[in-house]
């Protein structure tokens, strides 16, 4: 997942030269003319309270002083924590933080201040080295969001050795009168570092780190040249004949020479600003100023710090570049005040929309079809405030209408919608899309233009060919091993061109589930509308289906994830590999020129290898014996190695270069992880470690929905669809707790003027939602594929009308689908935005949604003091709102198959009534297959005159012979037809058919959906 590369700028900036340089050392003080004192007892003169401390930690105030007791064998620095809460933060009030501190032996703790809540945003945070001589350490910063519930807080983990850690006369003031800053807007993002390398760029550079509120870099020996090295910051625009002011203080041990540049961020790197500079270990402060020669959008203030004879260390602070405009409040245009679904309905589906209005009484509407006719008419009903969107509602259901057609529209209050289809294969093409994104986000293939189109084709990203530095022999991070592994393959995992192992885990699992929905769904159709040759991927036509080929893709990368045999920690997977330092936009796969690194194994990727392999082991086997078995040896391998180190976690802090993905519990990763490996092997040892997991009695689905770190949910609904060996009663019991947390989400969606079931609160609005958002459709859907409950169905259906327009921003959030579409989503290979040369998103990607945690400076900026349904903006800048990922378009994609199998919606005839039962006898003398019979009864009134039956086997099950049909077996798929003396079966009558099989072994459980010509029978 991308972390932070770009920032909106306030204003438009220029510049050229005619500048005025000082090198001289500055210090800046702010004047607190209104000083609030936030810190209660900083002195510690009346004990400890109210300060806080991990329970591992010890507090006593001891000569004025708080101590701290911190244990040794810690894993991360927030192990280990002391704080103080209840500090309000306010957005661009100006902070000084002051304390004093000591630990008896040398030890590197940090202090921050950050909300006191997910998702744990810092303002200010800095690294100390500590010894037994006490220090006073003083920090300015200037706080960039509003909250009630801050926290001070000193991460003291991480440490071999018990250490005591001293404060005293610890102090935070602020002045609350916020106002125009001099000189003009600021138009750098973090240049005091209070919120580490955000919005930093480093390129051929080692280490890039905060340490004492300095960003500081290794710049090694070699570099021919200053610009073969530098740290930036990218995405300033410019406007030509306005002044600007920069500014920064700057370090080199041992002296170096640097050049400061503000240039075009792209060929032919136009320069607005340059100095050289002679730096040594004591900071400088240098100030100037310039003016710009020409507009542009896609300037770069960048530090070349290559092309000195020695390796030395960089040091930067205090960046700042002022001048420009204003830009005026940005108003995102939200279109006609109706919202619908752009796309369109399901004729015998539900059909709402949502009409923006102050008025009070119901409203009159009408539907239009594309001729303008009225042909259904009705009146509103009352919302009234809508708390995601702040906006005052009404709802409109026009579903009794079941006509057909295309460039419908809604009218009422004066306004008419957006046009929308009405149709049985509005989502068709929708399966297809969404699945394409995985193909064209590869990575180690060239992408062909013949399957995707000239404007996505590209060569092969990261297989070794200069400028790229992998992925074919990676080496770890330093310290972490001493082997490299070819690593090539999988997916890019979102704007960036890290790849993940947590997060492609969920990814593949989605694909892998919505194959296999189509063995148990009455309405999968068997799967036809993800078989062979059904999608644009190299591999189709190859006797496998397609979407099983995309996830192969991602599995056989995970697979080379997994540590080595001999070495430590061998059969954990390591959690990710991507750049040493972040790259900027557009960067396309093949052009990237950082070291590539694998990061340290943890406990969560090797559970997301474990359970994904398992599937892939029971999916896999009817087309390819060998990968089938080579995932489940890497599936028994991983989850004994995660069992065997239960408590390796990604560290937070591990954010350069790519996505720190960390997750502090991972109880849910070994209760997926336990689920899958039972369903595909029927081992009891794993029924065990199902049973015994705390999720397995507690409701996983979360009102909020499930997602990467949060996978409880994908074993129990495995466990719930998967035919398996658990009892009855306990089978009854899994089934009936998706089915209650249908109806919770049922009831959410009611609740809500846009119909979502996702709850109103800014909360229930983060990074990522809009999947969320589907995966809550994802368990609505499978309620009504387990119950046959067109409820369910209608409730997942209705929560894609969300995303595909029926929103306050009356936007799809889908490309290429709807009226008004993303696209600019924050991604290197699709950089339209920056590159007219370069494709928009491929039709199908989803972008992540509304963010009321604003998580980008882009964001933050434009959209502070949002609603939470409006905390979106689609611009290339914005990764919190409007990236893509693999995580995502994995949840569009799994929901798009379910709305494609759903046709008309309109329930037809059964051209019959039937019962099945399927009895297996048991194994064979000495191992190896099994006999079973399958029974089926002609429940109806009418006669049944020649039959057809279809199950899918779950695993490796392979048909040998058969007697009393004709019986053959395609992939998983068992079809048999009746002979010419049974074919007939009148009212009540019984036919059978018996069959021999073949298994290596693994479960075995009976087929849950049997059709007869094409009815699932009961």
């Amino acid at each position: 997942m991308t972390r932070s590369r770009r920032r909106r700028t306030v204003a438009l900036l220029a510049g050229t030269s005619a500048s005025v340089l000082a090198l001289t050392t500055l210090t800046v003080t702010t004047a607190y003319a209104e000083e609030r004192e936030h810190i209660v007892n900083g002195t510690f003169d009346d004990g400890t309270a109210p300060w806080w401390g991990t329970e591992n930690v010890t507090l006593a105030a001891t000569d004025g002083q708080l101590c701290a007791s911190v244990p040794g064998g810690t894993t991360n620095p927030w192990d280990a924590s002391i704080g103080h809460n209840g500090i309000e933060l306010i957005d661009g009030a100006a902070y000084r933080l002051a304390f004093t501190a000591a630990s008896d032996v040398p030890a590197s703790v940090r202090a921050n201040v950050q909300l006191n809540a997910e998702p744990y945003t810092t303002v200010l945070s800095r690294e100390l080295d500590l010894g037994p001589d006490a220090e006073t350490f003083t920090y300015e910063f200037t706080a960039n969001l509003d909250s009630p519930d801050g926290t001070l807080t000193f991460q003291l983990g991480g440490g071999a050795a018990d250490y005591t850690l001293c404060l005293d006369d610890v102090s935070l003031l602020s002045d609350d009168t916020v106002g125009p800053p001099p000189g003009g807007p600021e138009q750098i993002t973090n240049g005091d570092f209070s919120n580490g390398t955000d919005s930093w760029i480093s390129y051929g550079t080692t280490s890039p780190r905060v340490v004492d509120g300095r960003l500081c870099a290794t710049v090694p020996t070699g570099l021919a040249n200053p610009w073969d090295a530098g740290i930036l910051q990218e995405g300033l625009p410019l406007i030509t004949g306005e002044e600007y002011t920069i500014g920064f203080t700057a370090s080199a041990e041992p002296a170096a020479a640097v050049r400061a540049v503000v240039q075009l961020g792209a060929d032919p790197y136009t320069g607005y600003f340059g100095r050289d500079l002679a730096l040594t270990a004591e900071p400088s402060r240098v100030e100037a100023t310039f003016v710009a020669s020409e507009d542009t959008e896609r300037a770069q203030l960048a530090f070349q710090v290559g092309g000195n004879a020695d390796e030395y260390t960089f040091c930067l602070d205090d960046v700042s570049l002022r001048g420009g405009e204003e830009e005026p409040p940005y108003m995102p245009d939200t279109g006609p005040r109706v919202r619908v679904n752009q796309v369109g309905y399901l004729p015998g589906g539900p059909k709402n929309a949502t009409v923006v209005t102050d008025a009070t009484e119901p409203l009159d509407w009408q539907l239009h079809d594309a001729d303008g006719t009225v042909v259904a008419s009705g009146t509103s009903t009352v919302r009234g405030l809508d708390s995601a969107s702040g906006e005052q509602t009404h709802s409109i259901d026009f579903s009794a209408y079941r006509g057909t057609g295309t460039g419908f529209t809604l009218v009422t209050d004066g306004e008419t919608s957006y046009p929308f289809a009405i149709s049985g294969d509005i989502y068709h093409q929708l399966r297809s899309d969404a699945l394409q994104f995985f193909y064209i986000q590869r990575s180690g293939i060239a992408i062909d233009a013949d399957l995707v189109g000239e404007e996505y084709a590209r060569p092969a990203g990261h297989v070794g060919v200069a400028p790229n530095q992998g992925d074919i022999d990676v080496p770890c991070q330093p310290g972490v091993c001493d082997y490299r592994l070819d690593v090539r393959g999988g997916w890019y995992d979102a704007g960036d061109h890290g790849k993940y192992v947590v997060n492609g885990g969920i990814a593949t699992y989605q694909l892998l589930s919505a194959f296999e929905r189509t063995k148990t769904a009455p309405s999968a159709d068997g799967g036809a509308g993800l078989g062979d040759g059904t999608l644009r991927v190299p591999e189709r036509d190859n006797g496998v289906p397609d979407i099983l080929d995309e996830a192969r893709w991602e599995l056989e990368f995970l697979m080379r994830m997994q540590v080595p045999a001999g070495e430590p920690l061998a059969g954990m997977a390591h959690h990710k590999i991507h750049d040493r330092n972040w790259t900027g936009l557009p960067l396309q796969p093949e052009d990237d020129p950082e070291l590539r690194e694998l990061h340290p194994p943890s406990t969560a990727a090797t559970l997301n290898l474990a359970a994904v392999t398992a599937q892939c082991a029971r999916l896999y086997a009817p087309y390819d014996t060998a990968f089938a078995d080579q995932c489940r040896t890497a599936a028994t391998t991983a989850y004994a190695a995660a069992k065997a180190n239960p408590a390796r976690l990604a560290d937070p802090a591990d954010g350069n270069g790519g996505g720190a993905y960390s997750d502090g519990d991972v109880s849910d990763e070994f209760y997926w992880a336990a689920a899958e490996m039972y369903l595909t092997t029927g081992e009891q040892s794993y029924l065990d470690d199902v049973t015994a997991s705390p999720h397995h009695t507690r409701d996983v689905f979360d009102a909020t929905g499930f997602g990467w770190g949060s996978t409880a949910a994908l074993g129990r609904l495995d466990l719930a669809t998967v035919p398996n060996g658990l009892a009855p009663q306990e089978r009854d019991r899994i089934r009936a707790s998706v089915v209650a947390a249908a109806d919770s989400y049922l009831d959410t969606g009611d609740s809500q003027a846009y119909g979502l079931p996702m709850p109103g609160h800014r909360g229930a609005y983060f990074w990522g939602a809009n999947s969320n958002i589907i995966n809550n459709a994802v368990v609505l859907a499978t309620a009504y594929d387990m119950t046959g409950d067109t409820g369910y169905r209608d409730g997942a259906v209705q929560a894609m009308d969300y995303i595909f327009g029926r929103n306050a921003l009356n936007h799809s959030y889908v490309t290429g689908w709807g009226s008004v579409y993303p696209r600019n989503q924050h991604s290197r290979i699709f950089g339209n935005q920056l590159d007219p040369d370069l494709p928009i998103p491929p039709a199908g990607s989803i972008a992540g949604g509304a963010n009321a945690g604003l998580d980008d400076p882009f964001a933050r900026d434009l959209l502070e003091g949002c609603a939470p349904m409006f905390c979106y903006v689609d611009d290339i800048e914005s990764y919190a709102t409007n990236e893509v990922a693999i995580n995502w378009n994995s949840a569009l994609s799994w929901i798009a198959s379910f709305l494609a199998d759903q046709g008309d919606a309109v329930p037809a005839p059964a051209p019959l009534s039937c019962r099945a039962e399927y009895i297996n006898y048991g194994k064979w003398a000495g191992g190896g297959g099994f006999t079973a019979q399958v029974d089926i009864t002609n429940t109806g009134d009418a006669t049944v005159d020649g039959w057809t039956v279809r199950f899918a086997f779950t695993g490796d099950q392979r048909l040998r012979e058969a007697w009393m049909a004709k019986v053959s077996q395609s992939g998983a798929t068992v079809t048999a037809r009746s002979e010419t003396y049974n074919g007939r079966l009148e009212p009540g009558e019984t036919a059978m058919f018996g069959l021999n099989a073949t298994t290596a072994g693994g479960a075995n459980p009976a087929p849950e959906l049997i059709t007869v010509n094409g009815v699932a029978c009961f």
